[in-house]
């Protein structure tokens, strides 16, 4: 362990000590041996000042001084108002995009020496007061001097040696938790850090940011549904990001909201759109959607649009877990529990010998009470409860790849609730997610995806493309060669054209439960399709 992480962990003790958190953690229903603790700690027995800030102050200031990893906590805390009492969910709220910033000087000195230039050899102006900061970096104002207004957003300095200590910590908890508790290890806490590593290191480099910035505005490219900043790429570099300033509404001003008469329930159903457009048709989508990113556009508050920025940390799924997610969503909005008992054993979710029955039932008990309701009326806090305890009792692990997905759909949820109380997110994103499985199993997908297939085999490549560039020209009026009573022409044919009937079976099964998805990726129904369709158009 090094030196860094000692003097860490004395500092997080400093902090919690400082703020008195510890009156959060006895404020619980402990058992009484737990709560007896608190007379043996010494720093219990100073007096306490009568103007001391309120609990939900604390906490915030001591995310705040903690620093990155503590602050992101609390930001997703913050999004979660059925979770937490009103006093401290207002309070996080204050992490999103007021958290203090660092020096100007500072900023400008790393400005410069990024770019390789003066600031005044860029931009015709730049503001020294910075427009917003938040636990990464900060963002100040300019104007290039092509006219465009823009804002410059610059890292924090000295932040990798914090996280990295940080990290450490983690690390050292999640494996203690590993092999002490056998729950914790259905969670596999260590993969959990391990992807959040990778994570908030990749949010440091803001190069990646605006790679990721320019490839969802691609995707969104004409939408009115979202819109995203141009990036300026001839001024960004890894510590710099310069990008196009927007104007618009902060989602959670509510009061700003109203007056300009926004359609707040397509607001709110937007915002479920998006999340299921950029998951499935995209498999990229912006996993930092706390309300400090996401802005609401002024333009036609009857057609609401949304704008999103910092698009550090973004997310993906591989074919199989998009699949799989998907075929999980579409039968868990059919109410079909034996369905998504059944797809969890298969993928190994859960011990292939747990009993469906039992399984079954446990998931609707679970699911079944937050249908057909509002926001409003779930409590979230006890699904999560009752599902964790379902996980446990049946061996169910947690899928870090998942972890990004599962923050995000928080961020969603915590955000319809505010904006949109009786939005029911069942019947939302029902349709969405039908379209995309119709989809999915078109002839127009199914075709293309043989074709990436196919394209994987080095054997088959070059016949696929020959098939195609046959089936490309037009017809002549050659006529057919002379027949040959040796040849098995026709026959050949005939054994094409059942195998491409047999592989389009296959591959088109069980359709309306989307397991024409794993049918096509299967081997059998790949060679089937390919083999009849050279013996059917060979010559």
């Amino acid at each position: 362990m090094s030196l860094l992480a000692v003097r860490r962990l004395f500092r997080i003790q400093r902090v919690v000590i400082r703020y008195r958190l510890d009156d959060l953690l006895f404020a619980l229903p402990l058992p009484w041996w737990l709560l007896a603790v608190r007379f043996m700690l010494p720093w219990r027995w100073i007096p306490r000042r009568k103007s001391e800030l309120n609990r939900g102050a604390r906490l915030r200031l001591a995310l705040q001084d903690l620093g990155p990893i503590f602050i992101k906590f609390g930001q997703l805390l913050s999004t979660r108002r059925d979770l937490l009492p009103e006093d401290i969910a207002d309070e996080l709220m204050l992490l999103q995009d007021r958290v203090p910033p660092f020096e100007s000087e500072k900023a400008v000195a790393l400005i410069e020496s990024q770019l390789g230039a003066k600031i005044s050899e860029v931009f015709s102006r730049f503001d020294v007061a910075p427009l917003a900061s938040a636990s990464v970096a900060q963002v100040h104002a300019a104007r290039l001097k092509t006219g465009e207004e823009v804002v410059v957003k610059v890292v924090r300095p000295g932040l990798k040696p914090i996280i990295g200590s940080d990290l450490a910590w983690l690390f050292i908890l999640a494996k203690i938790a590993e092999r002490l508790s056998a729950d914790a290890r259905l969670l596999h806490p260590v993969d959990v850090v391990a992807d959040y590593e990778k994570t908030i290191y990749d949010e440091l480099d803001l190069l990646r940011e605006a790679a990721n910035s320019s490839q969802l505005r691609r995707n969104f490219e004409g939408s009115t549904m979202l819109y995203v900043p141009q990036v300026y790429w001839d001024w960004c570099r890894p510590k710099v990001l310069v990008m196009e300033r927007i104007y618009g509404v902060q989602v959670t001003d509510l009061a700003t909201l109203a007056d300009q008469r926004t359609d707040m329930k397509k607001l709110a159903e937007r915002g479920v759109e998006l999340f299921f457009t950029q998951v499935f048709r995209d498999s990229f989508f912006h996993a930092d959607m706390h309300p400090g990113n996401i802005f609401v556009s002024t333009v036609a508050p009857w057609d609401p649009q949304y704008i999103a920025i910092d698009c550090g940390i973004v997310g993906s799924l591989t074919p199989e877990d998009q699949d799989y997610l998907a075929r999980n969503l579409f039968a868990f909005f059919k109410r079909d529990y034996r369905r998504v008992a059944q797809l969890h054993i298969d993928s190994g979710w859960v011990p292939a010998e747990t009993k469906l029955n039992e399984f079954e039932a446990a998931i609707r008990t679970v699911c079944e009470p937050i249908f057909e309701k509002p926001l409003k009326d779930i409590s979230f806090g006890q699904v999560l409860m009752r599902l964790f305890q379902t996980a446990r009792r049946f061996n169910m692990e947690v899928q870090p790849q998942l972890v990004l997905l599962q923050k995000t759909l928080l961020n969603i949820e915590g955000l319809g609730r505010q904006l949109y109380p009786e939005l029911d997110l069942w019947s939302t994103a029902q349709p969405f997610l039908e379209r995309w499985m119709r989809e999915r199993v078109s002839p127009k997908t199914l075709i293309g995806n043989l074709q990436s297939q196919v394209e994987q085999i080095p054997h088959l490549a070059n016949m696929t493309r020959d098939l195609l560039e046959r089936l490309s020209q037009p017809h002549t009026s050659d006529p057919p060669p002379p027949y040959s009573r040796n040849s098995d022409h026709w026959a050949l044919r005939l054994i094409g054209a059942g195998l491409l009937a047999g592989g389009v079976v296959l591959a088109t099964a069980h359709t309306q439960t989307g397991d024409a998805l794993i049918a096509l990726s299967a081997w059998p129904a790949l060679l089937m399709l390919v083999a009849g369709l050279y013996l059917v158009v060979r010559r």
